[in-house]
């Protein structure tokens, strides 16, 4: 039964890293990608056979240098505009009509500012979100460097209110390249609906529309990969969702594929927290493209960029910009939370996120509720684990007579059938004793999908993010900076493993011992909140396991002899018995 319970623990390892690998994209490498495409360059995505596509974006070499035409319609000097919300503070540029900033309120960056999801630092020819690409290099270049004339702007500001607000870029130049843009926001919400249309000379142009690159230098510097390197965060990958599933597609993959064709629900770029993406954009085409941008003075990032190409003009779409919490994404689109990566366990999951934001609620504070719930949890699951250690005992007292039978039968071939016979008398052994084999492991078993839930909520939620615990605990999203947490997690292993039934095989003893240690390497990196639940469920454990081997006593362990020595007594005393009789 150890055997069982051991090969347990191995699958309970085994699939928690397994998990984390599958479900965390690994690395992107900046080797084999591309350098970052200048605002004026792009490749051209190739058009599904039998359709009708609008027009792609122009290949990907540089502008041909030209002398730009006179603005007709526009400004005659470059500013900003600020667009302030509930949540959000943008900042906009009249020069190409692009987006420069997107700050959201509610999250903070590193140094306490809050986080914007337009990376720093770009290079002057470098797309930004909401640019235009034509096939045409020469108006693409004029298109998002001409200075467009804003309504809509009290001044260089304009604040959203309960009705909504709409910003308006519109230019012109001498050679009757009309361009209009217009940008209509809600005050409560991480949503823009954006519409562009493009006229040269009197003939209608459909523009595609460039998202990125990237979600700001937080994602950038994102890595994915093993749990044992301490990567518990995604790296920006492209996202889109076609069919009710979310398809993922990391950097390292998306040369191989870049473009893919609508129906889609929604289809942009995330990274661990926060998602850019196009709400039901329909018949759509996107392309990706992994890229490369060289920040000053700084390592080159890894970047993923988005470029939607319209069925036909005028090109308007339904945009999400923010954070990737439940509610939020929920009260946009119910196929958004799609975007959260919970797993084959997600529908456990999203529950326990409820469950766990109720608690929050009433006790203010992500680290006391992470604790509360693992308490409601291990009470939920507390009969599973009385079975199971019940199981357990009874199997630890028949080991003896157990063993008794396999000594008779040592030596013994795989393959000689009378190993038939030594599993007959096994299991006649447990029909005897009223022991189950798998009494002590199905429980084990049963409880693992919440554990796997649990595990997969605390890994993605964005609550987590900068949640505030108690003393050196300043961020649940991060690892406990000291490793206090994860040693005292060990510690609770290790109290675990000798209070638990177990075999007096030393081999698998000692292969118990080293369970906690490869736990203990798996969780130094792990988010705090996912170490404190894991802590405090080990806690819990030890307590049931002490109180249930109060009730049900010390183990009554049957001794029983090998069969030759047992028949040498017989002998001895048959013997002594004659005699007697003489």
């Amino acid at each position: 039964m150890e055997r069982r319970v051991l090969i347990a623990v191995f699958l309970s390892f085994l699939v928690l890293y397994g998990y984390q690998t599958l479900f965390v994209p690994p690395v992107p490498t900046t080797s084999g990608q591309q350098s970052a495409a200048p605002s004026n360059q792009a490749a051209a995505p190739a058009p599904a056979a039998g359709t009708t596509t609008a027009p792609a974006p122009a290949p990907a070499t540089p502008p041909v240098e030209s002398p730009r035409p006179a603005t007709v319609l526009g400004e005659e000097t470059e500013r900003e505009i600020l667009v302030e919300t509930a949540t959000v503070q943008a900042v906009f540029s009249n020069r190409g009509g692009r987006i420069t900033h997107w700050k959201l309120k509610e999250y903070r960056d590193e140094q306490g500012a809050p986080v914007d999801l337009v990376p720093s630092a770009l290079p002057a020819d470098q797309a930004t979100p909401f640019s235009l690409r034509v096939e045409d290099q020469a108006i693409t270049s004029r298109l998002n460097t001409m200075l467009y004339r804003v309504t809509g702007a009290n001044g260089n500001r304009l604040d959203v209110g309960d009705a909504g607000a709409t910003l308006v870029f519109e230019g012109e130049d001498a050679s009757g390249l009309r361009s209009r843009k217009e940008f209509q926001f809600s005050r409560d919400n991480y949503v823009v609906v954006f519409t562009a249309a493009v006229d040269n000379g009197g003939r209608a142009l459909n523009p595609a529309v460039v998202w990125g690159p990237g979600l700001g230098d937080i994602g950038a510097r994102a890595s994915g990969g093993s749990s044992f390197t301490g990567n518990y965060t995604q790296p920006p990958q492209a996202i889109f969702e076609r069919d009710a599933k979310a398809e993922r597609i990391a950097n390292a993959s998306i040369a191989e594929q870049p473009v893919h064709e609508g129906p889609f629900r929604f289809a942009g770029i995330d990274d661990h927290y926060f998602l850019a993406a196009a709400v039901n954009p329909g018949q759509t085409r996107v392309e990706f493209q992994a890229v490369t941008v060289p920040l000053p003075d700084q390592t080159p990032r890894s970047f993923v960029t988005a470029n939607f190409a319209f069925p036909q003009p005028p090109s308007q779409m339904k945009f999400f910009y923010g954070p990737k919490q439940f509610d939020v994404l929920q009260s946009v689109d119910g196929e958004l939370v799609r975007a959260i990566n919970f797993g084959f366990f997600g529908w456990l999951a999203v529950p326990l996120l409820g469950a766990l934001q109720s608690i929050h609620g009433v006790v203010g504070n992500y680290g006391w509720s992470i604790i509360l719930l693992t308490m409601c949890i291990s009470v939920a699951i507390a009969p599973l684990r009385h079975k199971s250690v019940v199981s357990m005992r009874r199997m630890q007292e028949v080991q003896p007579q157990m063993k008794a039978i396999q000594d008779r039968y040592v030596g013994l071939k795989v393959t000689d059938p009378a190993r038939q016979k030594m599993n007959t008398e096994i299991m006649a052994l447990y029909k005897e004793k009223g022991v189950n084999p798998a009494g002590g492991c199905l429980p084990m078993l049963l409880q693992f999908p919440v554990l796997l839930a649990f595990y997969a909520m605390l890994s993605q939620a964005i609550e987590l993010r900068g949640a505030d615990f108690a003393l050196w605990i300043r961020d649940l999203s991060q690892p406990d900076p000291y490793y206090v947490i994860p040693v005292l997690m060990a510690g609770t292993m290790f109290w675990q493993t000798k209070i638990t039934p177990t075999t007096a095989d030393p081999a698998q003893q000692r292969v118990m011992m080293i369970m906690p240690l490869m736990f203990t390497v798996m969780f130094l990196w792990a988010p705090s909140g996912l170490v404190i639940y894991w802590f405090v469920s080990n806690l819990w454990a030890i307590g049931q396991q002490y109180f249930t081997n109060w009730m049900i006593g010390p183990p009554v362990v049957s001794v029983a002899r090998p069969a030759a020595e047992r028949q040498l007594k017989n002998v001895g005393s048959s013997r002594t018995g004659d005699a007697s009789k003489k």
